[in-house]
């Protein structure tokens, strides 16, 4: 994501990852990943799987991640990193 990107994002996302239609059982190891490598920080993440809009606001409410937005039209999802990893 380019710096100008960054600050058009309404969510403040610093990352952007186009996740296609990866199944959502690899997507999140590979989103945790991520997650883990940006402390505090929002990620934009694009997710075509179908199960996507009910897997990953599950998935993030287990790991203490927070889901800040979904739009399910762009298939986008907007998730602070939790700060506390170790």
């Amino acid at each position: 994501m380019t710096e100008q990107e960054a600050r058009a994002d309404p969510f403040g996302a610093i990352d952007d990852w186009d996740a296609a239609d990866m199944g959502c059982g690899e997507l999140v190891i590979f989103l945790r990943q991520r997650l883990k490598a940006m402390p505090g920080g929002v990620l934009r993440l694009t997710a075509r799987d179908s199960g996507a809009p009910e897997d990953l606001p599950a998935w993030c409410r287990m790991t203490r991640n927070a889901l800040i937005h979904h739009d399910p039209e762009a298939q986008l999802f907007w998730i602070r990193s939790r700060t506390d990893w170790s």
